[in-house]
């Protein structure tokens, strides 16, 4: 009994971990075909359902690089703009789905992933719509500080289709004094 109660713990954790990691949003799907190659480098955050970890941030940007393993690394950073003060994380993203998916799983703490899905992208990979695992992560990132309107509108309809509470959106200041 000492050995089975640990063993259906480990087991539990595992099944929850496994799930967590290469979830999507229901009726959301990753765009395929997806080019890493062309993902890679840097994103200014527009918008995002706001969470702990991005809590007074703005200024965020996402920079994302190969590592020698074929993994993506991904660098988060932002200003608290309560503390004065940059905060940055570094993690790791691998495919959650098919190698051309753009369904990743992400993890900034370990063993633990979360989803990470480009659900809209255009052609010349300047603007994307990202969804976590469910309807409380969502992301709206661009090339460049702002976004054009009709791309914004665009991937609000999608959220909103999609059943996300897009009037919850933080929407990110870019201030060049703080950088």
């Amino acid at each position: 009994m000492k050995i089975i109660i640990p063993l259906a713990v480990i087991a539990v954790i595992s099944l929850i971990m496994l799930m967590s990691c290469s979830s999507i949003p229901k009726g959301a799907v990753a765009i395929k075909p997806f080019d890493k190659g062309k993902y890679l480098g840097n994103w200014f955050e527009i918008a995002r359902m706001d969470f702990r970890f991005e809590r007074n941030l703005n200024n965020t940007t996402a920079n994302y690089s190969l590592n020698d393993d074929g993994s993506i690394k991904v660098v988060n950073r932002g200003f608290n703009y309560i503390t004065s003060k940059w905060s940055e994380a570094t993690g790791k993203a691998k495919p959650a789905g098919g190698a051309d998916e753009a369904k990743l799983k992400v993890s900034f703490f370990g063993p633990f992933y979360g989803g990470y899905n480009v659900i809209a992208l255009d052609e010349q990979y300047k603007y994307a719509l990202v969804a976590g695992k469910n309807l409380k992560y969502l992301w709206i990132l661009s090339r460049e500080t702002s976004i054009p309107d009709d791309i914004k509108q665009k991937y609000l309809g999608i959220a909103n289709k999609l059943g996300f509470n897009t009037s919850a959106l933080i929407w990110v200041e870019h201030n060049k004094k703080q950088e």
